[in-house]
């Protein structure tokens, strides 16, 4: 479907960068698609920021010289087994938790990063409360995505009286577990301009890690995420400001977590998340419309990708009942693993 929207036959694809936990091989596609000359493939294992992460990847063989067009695919299959929970462990980057989180029965993803927003929470007041906001705001834009699991109605009471997971988060600050595929194309800017969809641009890329060492909890500060040292990379080589997004689709594996990239992409100061995301500024009629299609807290966990088709979709302007009026610039975030981040700044181009 993505190769088709591209307005390009399968046959036009010359590299793949699969995303997963542990990411298809290329031969799978060249099989199954019939590609007759991919001339690149690669593996982006950063969790949530690897969609963000082989963009990049792909930008850079574009550039190069060695691809032409470049599909990036994912899929889950949790039904199946292949749960977050499960799975996470097979990732090698998890065996820095296990000297001091695994003897303490930290195994889940929710029990590693439990810590992080407790202690933002103990440095800076921030509330449950206001992590509601987080996750009121996309099940109410999940509510107009046909494509989206949740579709009942939610309230901060609703979140208040979720059960306890790991503290602090309740039920409803934990994202879902799902089944699903997302998949992009990624195209030098002159054959973009001439296929069939309204191209969007490219206009700042940027990873970024977090401080060592990798566990968590020895952190010199667990409030601060890879994203951090990535945003003003990404934010200068598009040459935009703050003022200038539209949109903003932010990984939201926990509800925390988007409040803590808030603050590391220089929204507003370290430790005024919980101020920042009160009185409906993520709202489709707030300042900073955010996770539009429902996120991974609301509409599926797909890696992040679908944050990326949705940043696509915002500004293309097929964003459906959930289009942010006239939106021409917005941006998309990934988070993976131990606190990896991902940037990559878009706007609607010209033909």
């Amino acid at each position: 479907m993505a190769i088709a929207d591209a307005g390009l036959s399968p046959k036009d694809i010359d590299g793949v960068i699969p995303i997963g936990l542990t990411g298809a091989p290329a031969e799978e596609f060249i099989t199954n698609f019939g590609i007759d000359d991919l001339r690149y493939s690669a593996l982006t294992p950063m969790g949530g920021a690897s969609g963000i992460a082989a963009i990049q990847t792909a930008m850079a063989v574009i550039e190069a010289g060695i691809c032409k067009h470049v599909l990036i695919p994912s899929g889950r299959n949790v039904s199946s087994g292949a749960s977050a929970g499960v799975r996470i462990h097979q990732m090698p980057q998890f065996h820095y938790i296990t000297e001091y989180e695994y003897p303490l029965g930290a195994i889940a993803p929710a029990q590693l990063y439990a810590p992080m927003a407790r202690r933002h929470m103990e440095l800076y007041g921030t509330s449950s409360r206001q992590l509601a906001e987080v996750a009121v705001a996309v099940r109410t834009h999940a509510l107009l995505n046909d494509n989206a699991l949740m579709t009942k109605p939610m309230t901060i009471a609703d979140h208040q009286a979720s059960r306890m997971i790991s503290d602090p988060f309740r039920l409803f600050d934990c994202s879902l577990e799902s089944d699903g595929g997302a998949a992009l194309i990624v195209s030098a800017a002159d054959r973009a301009r001439d296929m069939r969809t309204h191209p969007v641009d490219v206009l700042g890329i940027a990873e970024g890690h977090p401080d060592s060492p990798s566990a968590i909890t020895h952190r010199p500060d667990m409030t601060r995420l890879g994203l951090a040292k990535a945003a003003p990379v990404a934010f200068e080589m598009a040459g935009v400001s703050h003022a200038d997004i539209d949109v903003a689709e932010i990984y939201d594996c926990f509800t925390w977590v988007v409040l803590c990239q808030l603050e590391d992409m220089g929204f507003c100061a370290k430790g005024e998340g919980g101020a920042f995301v009160e009185n409906g500024r993520l709202s489709l009629q707030g300042s900073l419309p955010t996770n539009t299609h429902g996120g991974l807290l609301s509409q599926a966990h797909m890696l992040g990708m679908n944050h990326i088709v949705e940043l696509v979709r915002q500004l293309r302007h097929e964003g459906g009942k959930a289009q942010v009026k006239d939106a021409t610039t917005g941006l998309v975030t990934g988070y993976g693993d131990l606190g990896d981040g991902a940037i990559a700044i878009m706007s609607r181009g010209m033909r």
